[in-house]
């Protein structure tokens, strides 16, 4: 048995609870993991208050916690090429085990070796908000010089897509709320603080015939609102807002696979990649194994102590 967090039933924070459970057992094509690191994203209370229940895949409860993770490999199965046991590796959990526990399993197709010299709590950031960075950007496919909106810069994937936007030497304007101003400046975005009045007009006042591309990272009112701004609708696209294409946009394509992941860990560990992780919060019952809870602006990271 193994202590995991998760939840019994749908609902709010306080379903969540510690609990034991069987040691994941991986099927051929998984990977079984120790876990060093792990993510906290807004997908988790979407999931936690089963907005998209079919995620689980009828699998019944409890559910763990958490989709991105960091590890090491415990077991492999028959089919989970090129990874083997001691691997240090990263990747998501799609299939619903959970990232918040002592271990889990993995997808071996979704899992990669973390480089040497990556920090396991900056791996545990790419499976989710480093690999979005990049599949908005490159659904996108802006040239040099473009000028890109990011509506809601200020969470861990809005920073990283400024990031990834600055790499491929396009300008960066972002709104945000007024706490995450400093964050976003500091990665190259223009900013513009949505709680300050009229957020098109102002944005307008800094490309005055729209932008060359928009990604929504907020849903909502706020995509209806900033929606106008892209000169060219199919240069629209939403991580989380499936009623972009009534705007003429598209929702982002995800992609997940092991290159997808090494592409992304290639440039963090080359520098051009910071998820800025700002804090830390141990497990409440963290005994010596445990991870920590550490947090980038504004998803959760954990690592090792």
């Amino acid at each position: 048995m193994s202590e995991a967090f998760g939840f019994r039933e749908f609902g709010g924070p306080q379903v969540q609870e510690f609990f034991d459970r069987p040691d994941p057992v991986p099927e051929p094509g998984e990977v079984l993991i120790r876990v060093t690191a792990a993510g906290v994203n807004p997908l988790d209370y979407v999931l936690r208050s089963g907005y998209l229940p079919g995620f689980y895949g009828g699998r019944p409860f409890p559910h763990v916690l958490g989709a991105e993770v960091s590890g090491v490999v415990l077991a492999a199965g028959a089919e989970a090429e090129g990874l083997e046991v001691g691997d240090t590796v990263f990747g998501i959990a799609l299939n619903g085990a959970g990232a918040y526990a002592r271990t889990t399993v993995l997808p071996g197709a979704s899992t990669a070796r973390k480089p040497e010299g990556l920090r396991d709590d900056w791996a545990a950031t790419i499976p989710v908000a480093g690999t979005t960075a990049l599949d908005a950007l490159d659904q996108l496919d802006l040239p040099r010089g473009a000028t890109v909106l990011i509506n809601g810069v200020g969470g861990g994937v809005g920073i990283m897509t400024a990031q990834v936007a600055r790499d491929r030497g396009l300008n960066v304007i972002g709104t945000g709320s007024t706490g995450k101003r400093a964050l976003a400046e500091a990665a190259g975005v223009t900013f513009v603080d949505y709680t300050g009045g009229d957020v098109v007009a102002r944005v307008r006042g800094l490309a005055p015939y729209g932008v060359d591309g928009l990604v929504d990272l907020v849903g909502g009112e706020s995509l209806r609102t900033v929606a106008p701004l892209a000169g060219d609708p199919k240069k629209l696209v939403s991580v989380g807002d499936q009623t972009v294409s009534e705007l003429g946009g598209e929702m982002v394509r995800r992609h997940l696979g092991r290159a997808d992941l090494e592409r992304a860990a290639a440039l963090f560990a080359q520098g051009r990649l910071d998820p800025r992780i700002t804090k830390s919060y141990p497990s409440p019952r963290q005994p010596r194994h445990w991870p920590s809870w550490r947090t980038a602006t504004p998803s959760a990271r954990s690592s090792s102590t």
